[in-house]
C-alpha cells in the first residue's frame, strides 16, 4: 500500500519563523475538531510564494481557529487588510441599491463582469479539516437548498463524480467551473483530499448565477456575464446570495460570521465579504506605462492574468478586482470597482490617443 509521506515533513512548530518564546502558548493547542498551528501555517511552509498574487501563507480549520491562533492570525490579518485591528468591527451591506453607476462600463474594452464570495456552514469544519462523511454531508445539504430556489435562480446540481474529463474541462475553459487541485496552495493545506467526491457546481438555466460547492469553501456564490453591466451582475449576487443564506438557515445552518471579521473563511485573505468583484478588461497600453501597478495601488485595485489567479496576462487582458474584503462593505468595495475600472478604460482611450495621462493619476483612496 503506497504511504502519504506528507506528515512526515510536516513543519512543527519549533521551525515557525518567528520567536518561540513570545508564541509559546500556541506550543500543543488546538481547537475543538483537532485542528493544529501546524495544519495552519503548512501550505505557507510548502509555497513560500506564488507568481502572480500576494498569498498569507496559511489557513483556518474551523471557525473556532481564528479565536485558538489568534496570536499568530491576527497580524498576518492586520497586514494583509491595511492595518485591521483586533477591536475592530466588521460592516456589511448587502443593498444593492446602494451601488452608484455600473451600468456604463465600456463593452468595447469590458469583456465580462463578475462578483462572487465564499461562505462556511456552521456545525461543520472548513475544507482543510473536513472529513469525508462533513464533506458529503454539506453536500447533501446544499443540493437540498439550492433545489428550492425559482424564478431566474431556478437550476441544476451536477456532481463531479458524473462528469466525464471533457464535460469538466470545457466547464473550467469556459470559466464556469473551478480548476482541478493543480495548485500546490490547496493541495498542501490538505482542500483536495478524497478528490472528486463530495464536489460540484450549481448553477441557473442561463449560467449567470453558480455556485461552487466543496472546493476552497463550502459554498462560493457567483454572479457572472458578459459585458461591462455590472450593476446587473450585483444585484444578482445580492438577490441571490440573500435567498440562499435564508434557505439555510431555515434548515437550521446558519453562515459562520461575527461581527469582527465577517464571514468566516479558509483563508484569512478571504475574511470580512468574501468578496471578489472583476472585470475583464483590455488594457494593453495602460499596463505597459510604468505607473500601472502604482495607479492599481492608488484605487485599491489588484490583477490577475487572462485565466485567473495562476495566469499572466494575454494580450493586454487583466482580471481586476477589488484589493480589500475586511472592514468595507460589499457595495463599497465593488464601487471602487466600478469607479476604478472606468478611470482606467478613459485612461486607456487617451493613451489610444498618443495624449499623456500624468494629469489623470488618482490620489491614494
Amino acid at each position: 500500500m503506497a504511504k502519504n509521506c506528507h506528515n512526515d515533513y510536516k513543519m512543527k512548530f519549533a521551525n515557525l519563523p518567528f520567536s518561540f518564546e513570545e508564541n509559546y502558548s500556541l506550543r500543543g493547542k488546538s481547537t475543538p475538531s483537532g485542528f493544529t498551528v501546524d495544519d495552519v501555517i503548512q501550505t505557507g511552509v510548502d509555497n513560500p510564494g506564488h507568481p502572480f498574487i500576494m498569498t498569507v501563507g496559511c489557513v483556518a480549520g474551523d471557525e473556532e481557529s481564528y479565536e485558538a491562533f489568534k496570536d499568530l492570525l491576527d497580524p498576518v490579518i492586520s497586514d494583509r487588510h491595511g492595518g485591521y485591528k483586533p477591536t475592530d468591527k466588521h460592516k456589511t451591506d448587502l443593498n444593492f441599491e446602494n451601488l452608484k453607476g455600473g451600468d456604463d462600463l465600456d463593452p468595447n474594452y469590458v469583456l465580462s463582469s463578475r462578483v462572487r464570495t465564499g461562505r462556511s456552514i456552521k456545525g461543520f469544519t472548513l475544507p482543510p479539516h473536513n472529513s469525508r462523511g462533513e464533506r458529503r454531508a454539506i453536500e447533501k445539504l446544499s443540493i437540498e437548498a439550492l433545489a428550492s430556489l425559482d424564478g431566474e435562480f431556478k437550476g441544476k446540481y451536477y456532481p463531479l463524480t458524473g462528469m466525464t474529463d471533457a464535460e469538466q474541462e470545457q466547464l473550467i475553459a469556459d470559466h464556469f467551473l473551478f480548476d482541478k487541485p493543480v495548485s500546490p496552495l490547496l493541495t498542501c493545506a490538505g482542500m483536495a483530499r478524497d478528490w472528486p467526491d463530495g464536489r460540484g457546481i450549481w448553477h441557473n438555466d442561463n449560467k449567470s448565477f453558480l455556485v461552487w460547492v466543496n472546493e476552497e469553501d463550502h459554498l462560493r456564490v457567483i454572479s457572472m456575464q458578459k459585458g461591462g453591466n455590472m450593476k446587473e451582475v450585483f444585484r444578482r449576487f445580492c438577490v441571490g446570495l440573500q435567498k440562499i443564506e435564508a434557505i439555510f438557515k431555515k434548515h437550521n445552518h446558519g453562515f459562520m460570521w461575527n461581527e469582527h471579521l465577517g464571514y468566516i473563511l479558509t483563508c484569512p485573505s478571504n475574511l470580512g465579504t468574501g468578496l471578489r468583484g472583476g472585470v475583464h478588461v483590455k488594457l494593453p497600453k495602460l499596463s505597459t506605462q510604468p505607473k500601472f501597478e502604482e495607479i492599481l495601488t492608488r484605487l485599491r485595485l489588484q490583477k490577475r492574468g487572462t485565466g485567473g489567479v495562476d495566469t499572466a496576462s494575454v494580450g493586454g487582458v487583466f482580471d481586476i478586482s477589488n484589493a480589500d474584503r475586511l472592514g468595507s462593505s460589499e457595495v463599497e468595495q465593488v464601487q471602487l470597482v466600478v469607479d476604478g475600472v472606468k478611470l482606467m478604460v478613459e485612461m486607456e482611450k487617451k493613451l489610444e490617443k498618443g495624449e499623456s495621462i500624468d494629469g489623470m493619476i488618482p490620489a491614494q483612496k
